[in-house]
């Protein structure tokens, strides 16, 4: 990546003819990838594999719950 120089002041038709002609900017180094972008990658990977395997389980069941209004626990307990 390089930084081109502001071009502030000057009409747009000399800016692009200038840029042209100059020497490219600063070059920044992109960074080095370390041991917590492949924990990111171990764990993104692991999601898509939980939501995969989440997703078959669902698929034996048509992707449908059935949840009652009413529950049919029995009543609590009362303690004297």
């Amino acid at each position: 990546m390089s930084r081109l120089p502001s071009s502030r002041g000057s009409s747009p038709s000399t800016a692009t003819r200038g840029a042209a002609q100059r020497r490219p900017g600063v070059f920044v180094q992109a960074p080095k990838s370390d041991i917590f972008v492949a924990l990111l990658g171990i764990s993104l990977a692991a999601i898509l594999f939980a939501t995969l395997l989440m997703t078959l389980l669902f698929s034996q069941y048509g992707f449908s719950t059935k949840i009652s209004a009413n529950p049919t626990s029995p009543p609590p307990a009362r303690v004297a």
